[in-house]
């Protein structure tokens, strides 16, 4: 009993300093897929971190500046075909993986300058509508360079990572640490990048672009080094995600995967890091197991429901209620929080004015 009472007192004082806080996360997502050794846990934990490196990227573009990207799963596709280019036998290239990770983050990064240069000039829901356009464009191409690409079929038999003569085979622990890794360097950039001048530069356009222009501020080249550093992080969640699957093809990569990033930030809160984290699993648990084990449920009361089918519907009516009674989401930053309330103390203020004031006079 003392030992565990000592436990309980040392994890609460990690838990009140920052660095004890990010020690004990690293700790516990370390032991999560040893915990009761199951492989089919361990392959939704490697698949989800691919979400969670997606939703740290989109939180750059729409978190920091404030760019409504509704057409993210588009650089997800470039990034998974471009390793797939890269790492299969039909084109006989075969570069090493840990290079390629590199290699389909910066192809990713590139398309996002390409895409960012001639449409960053936009504003608010043009900006959004070209991304929306960009997204439908990307897989579709895909899907009719079939020469190049497989076609409606994909791309297959992917080269898998390695690290000397250990492979990664199809053992779903390996990629599970390989994306925790790329979490945690995912995690150190954009939290240095918040911190940073140009962070600083995204905030300033995300509140008030013409205000941040008068300033000094370049907004055209700031919003264009947000778009690409986004879209370079789903280069790396491509490259990881592929490498796994062994496959690619164009119907991994509709629109319905960007608007499902997208709730995931909206969720766990806009601009912070570890809200979008937490968000990100919470929708990834949504999908791989509540709505099937509801539907299971549900079938067995003898009702024909199939929730799977609903999944969008119920995204809709999840991201309707944050809207109405938690906009800042489910973790938000300290600035969301205040920017969402701050008219509540004055608000509270002035009422109390007036109750004191009627009850003067009468």
């Amino acid at each position: 009993m003392n030992q565990l009472l000592r436990f309980v007192s040392l994890v609460a004082a990690l838990v009140r300093t920052p660095r004890g806080r990010t020690a004990l996360v690293c700790v516990v997502a370390i032991a999560l897929p040893f915990v009761g050794r199951n492989d089919a846990f361990t392959n939704f934990l490697a698949d989800a971190g691919a979400f969670v490196l997606l939703a740290l990227g989109l939180n750059i573009v729409v978190g920091f500046a404030g760019l409504l990207d509704l057409g993210y799963a588009a650089f997800f596709a470039i990034g998974s075909y471009a390793f797939a280019m890269l790492a299969s036998p039909q084109f006989g290239i075969h570069l090493p993986f840990w290079l390629l990770l590199f290699v389909a983050s910066g192809i990713a990064g590139v398309f996002g300058i390409l895409l960012g240069a001639p449409t960053l000039r936009l504003r608010g829901d043009y900006l959004a509508i070209v991304t929306l356009g960009f997204g439908e464009i990307v897989p579709q191409t895909f899907l009719n360079l079939s020469q190049w690409t497989g076609g409606p079929n994909g791309i297959g038999s992917l080269d898998q990572p390695s690290i000397g003569a250990y492979k990664f085979g199809f053992n779903a622990l390996p990629y599970y640490f390989m994306v925790l890794g790329l979490i945690a360097f995912a995690v150190w950039v954009a939290s240095n990048l918040r911190n940073s001048r140009l962070g600083r530069a995204w905030m300033a356009i995300r509140e008030d672009e013409l205000a941040a222009a008068h300033m000094g501020i370049n907004t055209t080249t700031t919003k264009l080094a947000a778009f690409a550093m986004g879209a370079s992080f789903s280069g790396l969640a491509g490259c990881a995600f592929a490498s796994k699957l062994q496959l690619v093809s164009p119907d991994q990569f509709g629109f319905n995967v960007s608007v499902f990033i997208l709730a995931m930030l909206v969720l766990g809160g806009m601009g912070n890091i570890p809200g979008v984290i937490v968000g990100s699993l919470i929708l990834s648990a949504l999908e791989r197991f509540i709505l099937p084990q509801g539907t299971n449920f549900l079938h067995g009361l003898g009702l024909n429901v199939d929730l799977t089918n609903s999944r969008f519907l119920i995204y809709g009516v999840i991201l309707v209620m944050m809207m109405l009674f938690r906009p800042e989401g489910l973790i938000p930053s300290r600035q969301r929080k205040a920017e969402l309330h701050a008219g509540e103390g004055d608000a509270g203020v002035a009422a109390q004015e007036q109750a004191l004031y009627t009850e003067a006079v009468h």
